[in-house]
């Protein structure tokens, strides 16, 4: 296990920094470890990237070829995230180099938070992430002990198990698409779509998008589209890409996905066109949401993209080259720190006690914020002005120096 500690400064809550055109202003994470599983050879990484009242909050991923690098990214857009939304906390991820297919993955996952349990229990909050279900990681917390993932936020609140009974009661909550939990973040996605689409003009039944990846965020985000009278014209798993120019029948698509993404062609209508999985991102749409893996839209495949907007589903699905190419030509991409930002914001919503168990309160509250931000970007934006992220910079943003309080 290797520690790489950095400066106080990092640790008082300094904010992620993003680039700017000419000048490098990143500067250290707070905290970088690598873990080895004994048993498997899987490797670990928990990347904190800033402390904002000693709490920073991630997901854990899983994924054969996880990097290091890929966590500290990851993590910064979390600090970015955290900024963006005004939340009390500061941002980091874990990451396992490891299949979460494998069967054995359920007991490397527990065998990392164990070794994470020091930062887990003060000052890590952890949550869903690709290849890791929050149902997967709430079990896993469970046979260590503790209540949630949530769980370093719950243990400073007054009442840690009211707290937790109100946090688990909103995570399961009903709502259209599914529990509260799973359908937030790609709620707010949809409603970042919906924003777009209306600073340029367009209603959403004029509105076409083509979405990649059909997990929890993108299987979210093409349910809440389909909801509000967008056509999804487009949607991709692992095994390829499903194409109707009319649109496709979302729900039952949906319905029809395994464990891990994947839809089942058999409930496939015969008209849809079935394309290779990367031609997703060349449909010829008004938005296309890369909501699958990181770093999926590269130098070397942006000249595909049609639509003249991008909204990032996934953390860091656009590498920054190919983001200069597609502001080159006029595409704006709407970063993953506020499209995808919905979860995080309202898991801290709910454990401040500012939403619970009723979608309506929990939907309205994030609509109202993403439909105020991403108009804010998008209105007066112009390629003349760089990425939108350069519009977005959140890097002086300031914290509360008061203390953090869970209620």
């Amino acid at each position: 296990m290797t520690l790489t500690p950095i400066s106080p400064a990092t640790a008082a809550g300094v904010d992620a920094v993003l680039p700017v055109p000419g000048v490098d202003r990143r500067r250290p994470p707070y905290l970088r470890m690598e873990w080895s599983d004994a048993e498997t050879g899987a490797v670990g990484y928990l990347v904190i990237d800033t402390l904002v009242h000693g709490m920073a909050t991630g997901g854990t991923r899983m994924r054969a070829g996880c990097t290091i690098d890929e966590v500290a990214d990851l993590a910064r857009g979390m600090s970015n995230k955290t900024a963006a939304f005004d939340l009390p906390v500061g941002g980091a991820k874990g990451g396992i180099d490891f299949d979460p297919k494998d069967p054995r993955a359920h007991a490397v996952l527990t065998r990392f938070c164990e070794a994470m349990r020091p930062f887990l229990d003060r000052h890590w909050v952890t949550a869903e992430d690709l290849g890791v279900s929050q149902e997967t990681i709430d079990s896993v917390f469970a046979e260590l002990g503790m209540r949630q993932s949530y769980h370093a936020a719950i243990e400073r609140s007054a009442d840690p198990q009211a707290t937790a009974a109100r946090v688990l009661g909103g995570l399961n909550a009903a709502a259209p698409g599914g529990r509260l939990g799973d359908v937030i973040g790609g709620y707010g996605v949809a409603q970042a779509c919906l924003a777009a689409a209306r600073v340029r003009g367009q209603s959403a039944a004029e509105t076409t998008v083509a979405v990649q990846g059909v997990g929890t965020m993108g299987g979210g985000a093409s349910f809440y589209l389909h909801e509000a009278g967008m056509r999804v014209v487009a949607l991709a798993d692992a095994s390829g890409t499903l194409y109707h120019p009319a649109g496709l029948d979302v729900p039952t698509l949906l319905a029809a996905r395994d464990r891990y993404g994947e839809i089942d062609r058999a409930v496939v209508a015969p008209d849809v066109m079935r394309l290779p999985r990367e031609a997703v991102l060349g449909i010829d749409c008004d938005i296309v949401v890369p909501a699958a893996v990181s770093y999926a839209i590269t130098a070397s495949n942006a000249a595909r993209i049609q639509a003249p907007i991008v909204v990032e589903a996934a953390n860091a699905p656009t590498t920054a080259d190919a983001e200069l190419d597609l502001t080159a030509r006029g595409i704006a991409v709407v970063p993953d720190f506020i499209a995808n930002a919905g979860a995080v914001a309202w898991a801290w919503w709910l454990l401040l006690g500012h939403v619970g168990t009723d979608y309506r309160d929990s939907f309205d509250r994030l609509r109202s914020r993403m439909d105020a931000k991403v108009s804010a970007l998008l209105t007066d934006w112009t390629p003349a002005h760089g990425p939108v992220r350069w519009t977005a910079d959140v890097s002086s943003t300031t914290r509360s120096a008061e203390p953090l309080v869970v209620p």
